[in-house]
């Protein structure tokens, strides 16, 4: 399986798809050092030793956490303006304004409005990042291998909040930010030599250009490859006229009303709740926090460093099959994986607080692996190319822009709630609570989440 991937990436046809995929991603790495950063910096800022000149309050950390969601909130709404007017390059290009802002931010602080600046700005970041991105991605990949290079934002996201827990933990605190603004250097600079997609150019009727674009990215290297290249071009042509015929109105209200339109909204809803209200992303971002909480014997720095290398497997794990056993059957694992095991860890928890579990000690690591692992080979890997999928051309950029917002108002509410359900309902009920809401996605989405495998980007 692992030698189909791999040809199927690495021969000449796909090697310039897997190069823009790899550079985008540059930023995606980096807004996951800069969500990984947190964890093990709050116990650094919280602790007498702390390197900055201000104290942190509990309330101010849960401010720190959820600010996050706004700053995604934020880039949500400014690129579903600027993504069709502007273009999927220059949406691009802008993110690394925003990233290396953040670390001067951190690097800065004298108060903590700073550090609320700079999480803002990472939320930014990955907000605007996760919308591009995927419609980049699909809209530059062959079908064949669409599903892998999609799943690579989710593993450089992975690879990134490894590097914030393992940066974070053993660097002094202001060694991070001087190593991490090389990032936007790289990504902007590497980002000069990658063309704008060819089915954006066709829209706005540049055909030349989306010739060259679309050359590119096939990259034919004998005769044969560029007649095959030629013939593809001029059928996505004829498709995207097609389309633009069929779709000759301006996009209104009731294009966002048709029966498929509002199932893939209502799908793309329960997705959002599932990921957000299954509290998975807060366990990455309090991570240490949760290993505190539970009576673990191991460190729980270390234990989060071991979370985060798991993170990285799962992701690969769905990178590998995705294109072979379909997206549904990966999300429904994910989330009914994701439930049993937060309603066995709040069992776990529970029994602790009334007998002696003193030799079970470690299961909260163990629960947790099985958690991160389930999640992130369906719910987090392949949410936003799900989103991508789900909807029809017409509406495809304005309602996973929609869909986008709807996830970080989730993102800010359970970021900023979790540190409080923890320190009010304990820990055993708040994994009760997210069980919950990974069982009812479950159950919803095995109805009404269609397989969109093979699905072309110019269909409805």
């Amino acid at each position: 399986m692992a030698k189909m991937f791999q040809n199927s990436l690495l021969q000449s046809r796909t090697r310039y798809q897997l190069l823009a995929t790899a550079i985008v991603n540059i930023i995606t790495f980096g807004h996951g050092l800069g969500v990984g950063w947190l964890s093990p910096t709050l116990g650094k800022i919280q602790s007498p030793e702390s390197p900055l000149d201000f104290e942190v309050t509990i309330a101010e950390v849960s401010w720190l956490g959820s600010m996050i969601g706004l700053g995604s909130l934020c880039a949500n709404l400014t690129i579903a303006l600027l993504l069709e007017r502007a273009g999927r390059k220059f949406c691009i290009y802008l993110l690394a304004v925003p990233y290396a802002c953040l670390w001067i931010l951190v690097y800065f602080a004298s108060n903590v409005v700073y550090l609320y600046a700079a999480r803002f700005l990472c939320g930014f970041t990955g907000g605007a990042a996760f919308v591009v991105f995927p419609i980049y991605i699909s809209e530059l990949a062959d079908t064949s291998i669409r599903g892998a290079l999609c799943s690579m934002v989710m593993l450089s996201y992975n690879f990134g909040v490894l590097a914030g827990f393992v940066l974070s933990t053993y660097l002094p605190y202001h060694v991070v930010p001087i190593l991490a603004i090389c990032l936007p250097i790289a990504y902007f600079l590497a980002n000069l030599m990658l063309p704008e997609t060819a089915p954006y150019l066709l829209k706005r009727s540049q055909l030349s250009a989306a010739e060259k674009s679309f050359g590119y990215y096939k990259n034919p290297t004998d005769q044969k490859a560029q007649l095959r290249s030629k013939s593809d071009f001029e059928e996505l042509r004829m498709a995207m006229l097609a389309q633009q015929c069929q779709n000759s109105e301006p996009l209104s209200y009731k294009d966002l009303i048709t029966r498929p339109a509002l199932k893939a909204f209502g799908a793309a809803a329960v997705l959002c709740l599932g990921l957000e209200c299954c509290n998975v992303y807060s366990f990455i971002n309090y991570m240490s926090d949760t290993f505190a909480s539970s009576g673990l014997a191991l460190d729980a720095n270390t234990s989060t460093i071991i979370v985060g290398i798991v993170q990285i497997f799962g992701v690969y794990t769905s990178t590998l099959i995705v294109d072979i056993v379909g997206r549904r059957l990966l999300m429904l694992i994910s989330n009914l994986g994701v439930g049993l095991g937060c309603i066995a860890f709040g069992c776990f928890t529970y029994c602790a607080e009334h007998y002696d579990l003193t030799d079970f000690n470690w299961l909260p690591l163990v629960l947790m692996i099985i958690i991160i692992y389930l999640a992130n080979i369906g719910l987090i890997a392949l949410f936003f190319l799900q989103l991508v999928e789900l909807f029809p051309a017409k509406i495809r950029s304005l309602a996973t822009s929609i869909s986008v917002v709807w996830m970080s108002l989730l993102i800010f509410a359970t970021l900023k709630l979790f540190p409080l359900m923890m320190f009010h309902w304990g820990i055993s009920v708040t994994m009760w609570f997210s069980g919950a809401w990974a069982i009812f996605s479950f159950i919803y989405l095995l109805f009404f989440l269609p397989e969109t495998m093979g699905k072309s980007m110019i269909e409805d």
